[in-house]
């Protein structure tokens, strides 16, 4: 045990800013530090790589959301009350284990590729509108790209019809975006009813899409309950909005700050697939992983975390930690291996995580073709968002030269 950690770090606006200058600090002190998070809640930090790829995959570690609740201070628990946060990703095994074989007997690889071509048309869309910005001054590609492509991506995975997608949008929006409590629990009781109408109507008219497969998923008998439907519709919307719009803009962000590496992709795109593992262990969207807490004292380390106790996995953290990689600073988009932990690791793997990487891959050529001398305009581009989990920037705005397209729009 080492007797000198006693007083928690805080986790304040600085750390949201820059996170990485604290985690330099406490990887060299200790591999897991007390701190006291937002909303005054206390839990156990771990900065180093092989600890965290350990208690990731740690079944001492739980994430059962009723007992979690309980260890968090009366009134800072927020919107994870709700219904729909009962989902496999805040469920230990057995729960766990059933509903992540027949959520995965849906969201296979096949599916995914399949979606490929709309990701392409919905990425040309978007590019066609920012290239019709240009001369209006810097396009925030945070508003215009990064956050309108998963919106639509999402949409497209779970069959929302064409007609009903700006109501899909005005249902999304205030749960990834309200704070308050009671403007949240409004929120996700309108995005609620609207996901019931969707998988009703799924039951009734059976479409070619992600949210029919989980609503038919055959699997000797069992099936996705109503409850479980709508928590598993609302942690695809959750989990695969804020992420892929970080992933986008953290990407061309490192891009943009490291001309060396841009000219290296471009000369050379069948780098792309390395590309995209190391933009995602550089700078990847998740900072922290989703809570767990100890159901029994673990050692962690020479550092003795006591049962009862929250525990926060710093993936940023773990995926700079020179004892894993290689001048882990420094972008490198040939880095190999790379053995990252931005999806996670463990039981809890990110199942959305090969529909993150096609998202991704397919718009950074599209703008690496269609906008190949955009800047970025550096004025405010470092104002990160103020969800302290997330490494994503509130906005990303740059310049480009009107007519500099070497693409054009696919066809539809």
């Amino acid at each position: 045990m080492i007797a000198e950690i006693n007083e928690p770090v805080w986790l304040d606006r600085d750390f949201v800013q820059d996170p990485h200058g604290l985690y330099r600090r406490l990887r060299t002190e200790a591999p897991a530090h007390p701190v006291v998070m937002w909303g005054g809640v206390r839990a156990w930090l771990v900065t180093r790589y092989a600890e965290a790829r350990a208690l990731l995959n740690e079944p001492r570690l739980s994430k059962d959301q009723a007992r979690a609740l309980a260890l968090f201070p009366p009134g800072t628990d927020g919107s994870h009350a709700s219904s729909l946060n009962v989902n496999m990703l805040l469920k230990d095994p057995p729960d766990h284990t059933r509903l992540r074989r027949l959520v995965s007997k849906a969201f296979t690889a096949r599916a995914v590729e399949q979606l490929r071509p709309k990701i392409e048309r919905i990425t040309d869309e978007l590019l066609d509108d920012i290239e019709a910005r240009a001369g209006e001054g810097p396009v925030d590609l945070m508003e215009f790209f990064g956050a309108p492509l998963p919106m639509r991506v999402i949409g497209e995975l779970l069959g929302v019809a064409w007609a009903d997608r700006e109501k899909f949008r005005t249902a999304v929006d205030p749960v990834l975006t309200k704070t308050d409590p009671d403007e949240l629990r409004t929120a996700m009781g309108t995005l609620t009813t609207l996901l019931s109408t969707l998988i009703a109507g799924k039951r009734e008219g059976p479409a070619d899409d992600l949210l029919t497969a989980l609503v038919q998923v055959p699997d000797s008998g069992d099936q996705l309950s109503e409850d479980e439907l709508l928590a598993t519709a609302y942690l695809l919307i959750l989990a695969g909005y804020e992420t892929t719009v970080n992933l986008i803009c953290n990407g061309i962000l490192a891009l943009l700050e490291n001309p060396s590496q841009l000219a290296l992709l471009r000369a050379n795109p069948s780098r792309f697939p390395d590309a995209v593992e190391e933009f995602l262990r550089f700078e990847g969207p998740l900072n922290i992983a989703t809570v767990r807490f100890t159901t029994v004292p673990i050692e962690v380390g020479d550092v003795d975390i006591p049962a009862d106790e929250l525990v926060m996995i710093a993936l940023l953290a773990a995926n700079h930690d020179s004892g894993q990689f290689d001048q882990p600073d420094q972008l490198d988009i040939a880095r190999t291996p790379n053995a990252h932990l931005a999806f996670g690791h463990g039981i809890h793997y990110c199942i959305g995580a090969p529909l993150a990487r096609v998202m991704f891959e397919v718009m950074v050529k599209a703008v690496l073709e269609r906008i190949p001398d955009y800047a970025v305009d550096v004025d405010g581009v470092h104002q990160y968002s103020g969800n302290p989990s997330m490494t994503g920037l509130g906005k990303l705005p740059v310049t480009f030269t009107p007519g500099t397209s070497l693409g054009t729009s696919r066809p539809t």
